[in-house]
Protein backbone atom coordinates (compact mmCIF):
# COMPACT_ATOMS: atom_id res chain seq x y z
CA UNK A 1 0.00 0.00 0.00
CA UNK A 2 1.22 3.78 -0.45
CA UNK A 3 2.07 5.33 2.56
CA UNK A 4 -0.26 8.07 3.22
CA UNK A 5 0.31 10.13 6.16
CA UNK A 6 -0.70 13.55 8.22
CA UNK A 7 1.78 15.72 8.66
CA UNK A 8 1.01 18.83 11.76
CA UNK A 9 3.02 22.18 11.72
CA UNK A 10 2.23 23.82 14.40
CA UNK A 11 2.60 28.01 13.60
CA UNK A 12 5.79 28.50 14.87
CA UNK A 13 7.39 25.76 11.88
CA UNK A 14 6.93 29.00 9.28
CA UNK A 15 8.53 31.98 11.79
CA UNK A 16 11.72 32.45 12.38
CA UNK A 17 13.47 30.47 15.02
CA UNK A 18 14.98 33.62 16.75
CA UNK A 19 12.01 35.98 16.66
CA UNK A 20 8.94 33.12 16.51
CA UNK A 21 6.76 35.20 14.65
CA UNK A 22 5.30 36.17 10.84
CA UNK A 23 6.66 33.93 8.06
CA UNK A 24 9.94 33.26 7.31
CA UNK A 25 10.51 32.62 3.84
CA UNK A 26 13.98 30.52 4.42
CA UNK A 27 12.32 28.35 7.25
CA UNK A 28 9.21 27.70 4.75
CA UNK A 29 10.91 26.87 1.95
CA UNK A 30 13.48 24.64 4.04
CA UNK A 31 10.26 22.09 5.27
CA UNK A 32 8.86 22.47 1.69
CA UNK A 33 11.84 21.30 0.00
CA UNK A 34 11.94 18.47 2.82
CA UNK A 35 7.94 17.34 2.00
CA UNK A 36 8.78 17.39 -1.92
CA UNK A 37 12.06 15.10 -0.80
CA UNK A 38 9.24 12.65 0.62
CA UNK A 39 6.63 12.86 -2.11
CA UNK A 40 9.20 12.15 -4.92
CA UNK A 41 9.22 8.62 -3.06
CA UNK A 42 5.74 8.09 -3.92
CA UNK A 43 4.65 9.31 -0.39
CA UNK A 44 0.55 10.62 -0.14
CA UNK A 45 1.25 13.61 2.34
CA UNK A 46 -1.29 15.79 3.71
CA UNK A 47 -0.58 18.84 6.03
CA UNK A 48 -2.28 20.53 9.02
CA UNK A 49 -1.44 24.12 9.73
CA UNK A 50 -1.35 26.36 12.75
CA UNK A 51 -1.77 29.55 13.12
CA UNK A 52 0.60 30.49 16.61
CA UNK A 53 2.96 32.74 14.49
CA UNK A 54 -0.09 35.09 14.24
CA UNK A 55 -2.52 34.36 16.43
CA UNK A 56 -3.18 32.25 19.29
CA UNK A 57 -7.21 31.69 20.25
CA UNK A 58 -6.28 30.00 23.30
CA UNK A 59 -4.22 32.83 24.47
CA UNK A 60 -6.46 35.39 24.03
CA UNK A 61 -9.43 33.70 25.48
CA UNK A 62 -7.33 34.15 28.51
CA UNK A 63 -6.69 37.61 28.28
CA UNK A 64 -10.77 38.03 28.08
CA UNK A 65 -11.74 37.41 24.87
CA UNK A 66 -14.89 35.81 23.84
CA UNK A 67 -13.27 31.87 23.09
CA UNK A 68 -15.32 31.44 20.45
CA UNK A 69 -14.25 34.69 18.44
CA UNK A 70 -10.55 33.67 19.63
CA UNK A 71 -10.62 30.83 17.72
CA UNK A 72 -12.09 32.23 14.42
CA UNK A 73 -9.40 34.40 14.12
CA UNK A 74 -7.15 31.92 15.01
CA UNK A 75 -8.70 29.67 12.14
CA UNK A 76 -8.11 33.22 9.74
CA UNK A 77 -4.49 32.26 10.79
CA UNK A 78 -4.36 29.04 9.35
CA UNK A 79 -5.52 29.86 6.03
CA UNK A 80 -2.52 32.34 5.82
CA UNK A 81 0.17 29.83 6.82
CA UNK A 82 -1.73 27.15 4.18
CA UNK A 83 -0.97 29.34 1.51
CA UNK A 84 2.63 30.31 2.15
CA UNK A 85 3.55 26.53 2.28
CA UNK A 86 1.32 25.82 -0.90
CA UNK A 87 3.15 28.24 -2.51
CA UNK A 88 6.64 27.04 -1.08
CA UNK A 89 5.66 23.46 -2.17
CA UNK A 90 4.27 24.27 -5.38
CA UNK A 91 7.55 26.24 -6.36
CA UNK A 92 9.23 22.40 -5.71
CA UNK A 93 7.40 21.83 -8.90
CA UNK A 94 4.48 19.57 -6.65
CA UNK A 95 1.16 20.27 -6.67
CA UNK A 96 -0.73 21.15 -3.94
CA UNK A 97 -4.11 22.33 -2.64
CA UNK A 98 -5.22 23.93 0.06
CA UNK A 99 -8.87 23.00 2.36
CA UNK A 100 -10.17 25.55 4.00
CA UNK A 101 -12.78 24.37 7.14
CA UNK A 102 -14.42 27.26 6.56
CA UNK A 103 -15.68 29.21 3.24
CA UNK A 104 -13.31 31.13 1.91
CA UNK A 105 -13.40 30.06 -1.77
CA UNK A 106 -12.03 32.92 -3.71
CA UNK A 107 -8.84 31.53 -1.79
CA UNK A 108 -9.21 27.41 -1.37
CA UNK A 109 -11.22 24.48 -1.37
CA UNK A 110 -13.64 24.16 1.06
CA UNK A 111 -13.24 20.43 3.15
CA UNK A 112 -14.77 17.71 1.43
CA UNK A 113 -13.18 14.62 2.05
CA UNK A 114 -13.43 12.51 -0.78
CA UNK A 115 -12.04 15.21 -2.87
CA UNK A 116 -9.08 15.58 -0.64
CA UNK A 117 -8.67 11.62 -0.71
CA UNK A 118 -8.71 12.31 -4.60
CA UNK A 119 -6.15 14.71 -4.46
CA UNK A 120 -3.61 12.42 -2.60
CA UNK A 121 -4.43 9.75 -4.96
CA UNK A 122 -3.43 12.16 -8.03
CA UNK A 123 0.12 12.57 -6.27
CA UNK A 124 -0.92 16.21 -4.88
CA UNK A 125 0.29 17.69 -1.39
CA UNK A 126 -3.08 18.65 0.49
CA UNK A 127 -3.17 21.05 3.25
CA UNK A 128 -5.75 21.29 5.15
CA UNK A 129 -6.08 24.98 6.92
CA UNK A 130 -8.98 26.41 9.27
CA UNK A 131 -9.04 23.79 11.97
CA UNK A 132 -12.08 21.95 12.44
CA UNK A 133 -14.01 24.88 11.39
CA UNK A 134 -15.34 24.82 15.20
CA UNK A 135 -14.22 26.85 18.06
CA UNK A 136 -13.10 25.09 20.93
CA UNK A 137 -10.90 22.51 19.06
CA UNK A 138 -7.21 22.64 18.83
CA UNK A 139 -5.20 22.10 15.35
CA UNK A 140 -3.70 18.85 16.96
CA UNK A 141 -7.03 17.61 16.88
CA UNK A 142 -7.43 18.37 13.39
CA UNK A 143 -4.72 16.70 12.84
CA UNK A 144 -5.92 13.55 14.48
CA UNK A 145 -9.71 14.06 13.00
CA UNK A 146 -8.02 14.25 9.26
CA UNK A 147 -5.73 11.28 9.41
CA UNK A 148 -8.95 9.32 10.45
CA UNK A 149 -11.14 10.79 7.90
CA UNK A 150 -9.05 9.95 5.14
CA UNK A 151 -7.54 6.50 6.13
CA UNK A 152 -3.70 7.72 6.86
CA UNK A 153 -1.27 5.22 8.43
CA UNK A 154 0.37 7.68 11.37
CA UNK A 155 0.11 11.50 12.29
CA UNK A 156 3.40 13.57 12.61
CA UNK A 157 3.70 15.96 15.06
CA UNK A 158 6.54 18.75 14.36
CA UNK A 159 7.36 20.28 17.65
CA UNK A 160 10.42 22.42 18.74
CA UNK A 161 11.95 19.87 21.24
CA UNK A 162 13.35 16.23 20.30
CA UNK A 163 10.40 13.98 21.09
CA UNK A 164 8.30 13.15 24.32
CA UNK A 165 9.86 13.75 27.60
CA UNK A 166 9.27 12.70 31.31
CA UNK A 167 8.95 16.25 32.25
CA UNK A 168 9.45 19.60 30.57
CA UNK A 169 13.59 19.71 28.67
CA UNK A 170 13.28 23.20 29.10
CA UNK A 171 12.81 23.19 33.24
CA UNK A 172 14.34 19.44 33.87
CA UNK A 173 17.50 19.46 31.36
CA UNK A 174 18.11 15.69 32.44
CA UNK A 175 14.33 14.70 31.82
CA UNK A 176 14.15 11.38 30.14
CA UNK A 177 13.81 11.67 26.28
CA UNK A 178 11.04 8.22 25.19
CA UNK A 179 11.80 6.24 22.70
CA UNK A 180 8.15 5.12 22.16
CA UNK A 181 5.49 5.51 24.92
CA UNK A 182 1.79 4.87 25.07
CA UNK A 183 -1.28 6.91 24.53
CA UNK A 184 -2.46 5.89 28.03
CA UNK A 185 1.21 6.59 29.68
CA UNK A 186 0.66 10.05 27.80
CA UNK A 187 -2.54 11.02 29.08
CA UNK A 188 -1.81 9.76 32.73
CA UNK A 189 1.52 11.19 33.21
CA UNK A 190 0.00 14.57 31.48
CA UNK A 191 2.76 14.98 29.32
CA UNK A 192 0.37 16.69 26.57
CA UNK A 193 2.70 16.35 23.06
CA UNK A 194 -0.82 16.83 21.65
CA UNK A 195 -3.74 18.03 23.63
CA UNK A 196 -5.60 15.28 25.47
CA UNK A 197 -8.78 15.03 22.77
CA UNK A 198 -5.99 14.94 19.66
CA UNK A 199 -4.45 11.83 22.00
CA UNK A 200 -7.65 9.69 22.90
CA UNK A 201 -8.71 10.40 18.93
CA UNK A 202 -5.32 9.03 18.01
CA UNK A 203 -5.58 6.07 20.56
CA UNK A 204 -9.36 5.31 19.62
CA UNK A 205 -8.59 4.75 15.90
CA UNK A 206 -5.60 3.09 16.61
CA UNK A 207 -3.44 5.98 14.45
CA UNK A 208 0.57 6.41 15.77
CA UNK A 209 1.86 9.73 16.42
CA UNK A 210 4.98 10.58 15.94
CA UNK A 211 6.30 13.34 17.70
CA UNK A 212 9.83 15.25 16.30
CA UNK A 213 12.22 17.98 16.27
CA UNK A 214 11.60 20.41 13.23
CA UNK A 215 14.12 22.68 13.70
CA UNK A 216 16.78 19.69 13.00
CA UNK A 217 17.32 19.72 8.95
CA UNK A 218 16.16 16.49 7.68
CA UNK A 219 13.91 14.89 10.26
CA UNK A 220 10.73 16.50 8.67
CA UNK A 221 11.78 14.10 4.93
CA UNK A 222 12.96 11.65 7.88
CA UNK A 223 9.77 11.47 9.24
CA UNK A 224 7.69 11.06 6.72
CA UNK A 225 9.53 8.66 5.31
CA UNK A 226 8.65 6.12 8.03
CA UNK A 227 12.43 6.54 9.85
CA UNK A 228 12.83 6.73 13.66
CA UNK A 229 12.98 9.97 14.43
CA UNK A 230 11.57 11.45 17.81
CA UNK A 231 9.36 9.49 20.12
CA UNK A 232 6.50 6.93 18.95
CA UNK A 233 3.38 7.21 20.76
CA UNK A 234 1.05 4.24 20.04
Amino acid sequence: MTRRVVLKLSGEAFADPEIGFGIDPKTVDRVAGEVAEAHSTGIEIAIVVGGGNFFRGVTSASQGMDRANADYMGMLATVINALAMRDAIERTGIEARVQTAISIEQVAEPYIRLRAIRHLEKGRVVIFAAGTGNPFFTTDTTAALRAAEIGAEVVLKATRVDGVYAGDPELEPDAELFGEITYMDVLTQGLRPMDSTAITMCMDNKLPIRVFNITEVGNVAAALKGEQVGTLVH
